[in-house]
């Protein structure tokens, strides 16, 4: 008996099963995706963020300093202070200067490091 009650039409007289109501368009489906890969680099944004702990990027209060090393062994130190963004490379020149010797640093065979300061003068 359900083969037999009127189907239900659209507001231009169309059923809903017909082949002219159906959207055959691809790029529909693209744009789905898009949408997808749009949250999922936000939310990738958001988790590298929150892992690395770089909150402190964005508020204009804090300090903060970083140290990245190439893979040919240049470095470059970047430096936040309130709002404003230093960067500066380090180079392999000898630094040149009249200073005091403040101590001697020691590596110790687990890798650790030990600075022990000289003595009064």
């Amino acid at each position: 008996m359900r083969y037999l009650k009127p189907r239900r039409t659209t507001n231009r007289g169309r059923a809903f099963g017909d082949a002219a109501f159906r959207d055959d368009d691809p790029m529909t489906g693209v744009a789905n995706l898009f949408d997808i890969g749009l949250v999922f680099i936000v939310g990738l944004l958001l988790t590298l963020f929150s892992a690395y702990r770089l909150q402190d990027l964005f508020d204009q209060t804090s300090e903060m300093t970083i140290m990245k090393q190439k893979a040919s062994g240049e470095m470059e130190i970047i430096t936040k202070k309130g709002t404003t963004i230093k960067a500066t490379r380090v180079t392999r020149e000898a630094a040149k200067g009249r200073g005091n010797r403040l101590g001697v640093a020691y590596r110790l065979e687990d890798g650790s490091m030990v600075y022990v300061p000289d003595g009064e003068q």
